[in-house]
């Protein structure tokens, strides 16, 4: 079955749950364990509803971007990418700069 089946059977399960409950309160009246049982029905169909809103904004929501994968060579660089620069963990090879 669907997700989508599953909610209808959960949906319909719980309208006869409702129905069931509805008639017991009319055979053994309005008592405090009647309501309470009435009042957790109505918590369990606002459970079904955002559970089937939260899973609806899963689906609708947009799949990760998967990033490319750059493979870096083993190979050394070439020596002439780094003429002219300076080493940060020496420092300038020109030396210290001077201070102000």
């Amino acid at each position: 079955m669907s997700v989508h089946d599953e909610f209808a059977c959960a949906q319909h399960a719980l309208d006869d749950l409702v129905r069931s409950v509805a008639r017991l309160r009319l055979c053994l009246g309005n008592g405090l364990d009647v309501r309470r049982v009435q009042e957790e029905t109505g918590h369990l169909r606002e459970s079904l509803d955002l559970l089937r809103q939260s899973t609806a904004a899963e689906e609708t929501a947009p799949a990760p971007v998967r990033s490319e994968v750059v493979f870096i060579p083993r190979a050394p660089y070439d020596v002439s990418l780094w003429a002219g620069c300076d080493d940060e963990g020496i420092g300038s090879r020109h030396g210290p700069e001077p201070r102000k």
